[in-house]
């Protein structure tokens, strides 16, 4: 299992947002996905990477683009850090046009 996971829910629709690029960096690029139709990537990135600060990037304006709807946020960046390699580590991220948040998550 990748050490960072992450899921998208669309907030607005009540559903899984499948089809968002999602970038996953830290000191260097450390992986690139689509989310499936469970709005999730199952293999982003390594099993492990060490401490540090990292960044998820979500492409949300393709997202919505693709299904003709406008949103004030293009892309969403969610910055965390990893304390310790050893946990795993889930970022939910959810998803409106004009709104979202996030946690850490299990």
């Amino acid at each position: 299992m990748s050490a960072v996971t992450m899921h998208v829910l669309d907030a607005a629709l009540g559903r899984p947002a499948a089809g968002i690029a999602v970038l996953l960096e830290g000191p260097e690029l450390c992986a690139r996905g689509t989310t499936d139709a469970d709005g999730r990537i199952g293999d982003l990135g390594p099993e492990r990477l060490p401490a540090g600060d990292y960044r998820l990037t979500f492409e949300t304006g393709a997202y919505f683009a693709e299904r003709g709807v406008d949103t004030f946020y293009p892309l969403v960046q969610i910055t965390f850090r990893i304390a310790d390699p050893a946990q795993h580590h889930h970022v939910p991220l959810l998803l409106s046009p004009f709104a979202y948040s996030t946690y850490r998550g299990s």
